[in-house]
């Protein structure tokens, strides 16, 4: 197992940096431990700090609020190969917060002042209080998670796509396995964004806001097949469309996304694919952001994710699937 702790080395405020040097070096098949990571603002994001008082900060870092920390270089992993990764343990400090700015999020004009709302968490982790009458079970996941695009760009972690990025994909919990397509030597995977709970599709632009006492990902090659990232449940797969401009988009671009996937991977065509789509499959909006202000350079995109149930398949098709993402093994 190799251990990486936030410092200034290994975080970059809102980015992901192709001129980063590694964090950690690992084998396919190892674990990476982050310990004590990063609150947004290149930690500066406190408990109990005011509106006021925060506003400044998410001026300071234009780039983006989310404290990505890497890069784990994965040893021989190639373009063209995949990353699975494993969550295998998620801790989140003992506080979080929930916030909306003026001009964010699915009703970026109808309210007339910002709102902070902050959380405590009892010891296990498993559990708060919102306010009178209303408390809940925590499901700690993890939202932003992505090796580099090709290329010697800096990629805003506010974005997503097919490298994986700004997913905020709730059942991203520990037990989940996340496929992602690989575009450099090494992969270079960079992680943030901690959530303790998060209502599928992020209306107010946040779920509950926190960081990590500890996570760790178990991080394998895989020689698939797939595009587009896939998130791996007990029951289901999970794959994504992203859009700029509206949900339409998003949905269509998921939609084509699962038929490209499954035709050419299974034994179905790809009118069976779109069938089976729309009568097993749900398309479920991940996050609404319809920002008409923001104090980042970048806006997150609108984003829908497909789940796909793993019981309506049988064993032939659920193998061919799995080839797609996992290949011959290589540990």
């Amino acid at each position: 197992m190799k251990e990486i702790v936030s410092n200034q080395d290994t975080v970059r405020s809102g980015f992901l940096d192709p001129k980063a040097p590694p964090a950690v070096e690992i084998d396919s098949g190892e674990t990476v431990s982050y310990v004590n990571t990063w609150t947004h603002w290149g930690n500066e994001a406190t408990y109990g700090l005011d509106f006021a008082s925060r506003e400044p900060l998410r001026h300071k870092y234009p780039k983006g609020p989310y404290s990505m920390n890497g890069p784990v270089v994965v040893k021989e992993v190639q373009p063209g190969d995949i990353l699975e990764i494993n969550l295998t343990k998620l801790r989140p400090i003992s506080w979080g917060w929930n916030s909306f700015p003026l001009g964010v999020g699915a009703l970026p004009e109808d309210f007339k002042e910002p709102y902070l709302h902050y959380f405590k968490f009892n010891e296990a982790r498993t559990h708060t209080h919102f306010v009178k009458g209303v408390s809940f079970d925590l499901r700690p996941f993890l939202g932003v998670i992505g090796v580099e695009p090709a290329g010697e760009e800096e990629t805003s972690a506010i974005l997503a796509g097919n490298y994986g990025g700004n997913l905020v994909l709730p059942q991203f919990v520990v037990g989940a396995t996340l496929f992602l397509p690989v575009f450099k030597p090494g992969g270079r995977l960079w992680i943030g964004n901690i959530n303790a709970r998060e209502g599928e599709g992020v209306v107010d632009q946040t779920g509950i806001e926190t960081a990590a006492e500890r996570l760790d990902l178990k991080v394998t090659i895989r020689k698939g097949s797939i595009k587009v990232p896939v998130v791996e449940t007990e029951d289901a797969w999970y794959t994504f469309g992203f859009s700029d401009e509206s949900l339409d988009d998003a949905l269509v671009n998921g939609l084509r996304n699962v038929i490209d996937w499954l035709s050419i991977t299974t034994d179905l065509d790809e009118s069976e694919v779109y069938s089976l789509a729309s009568m097993v499959m749900d398309f479920r909006v991940t996050q609404y952001a319809n920002q008409i202000q923001t104090a980042y350079a970048t806006k997150p995109p609108k984003e829908i994710h497909v789940k796909i149930p793993k019981n309506v398949f049988d064993q032939k098709l659920t193998q061919q699937i799995n080839q797609s993402l996992r290949g011959e093994k290589n540990e």
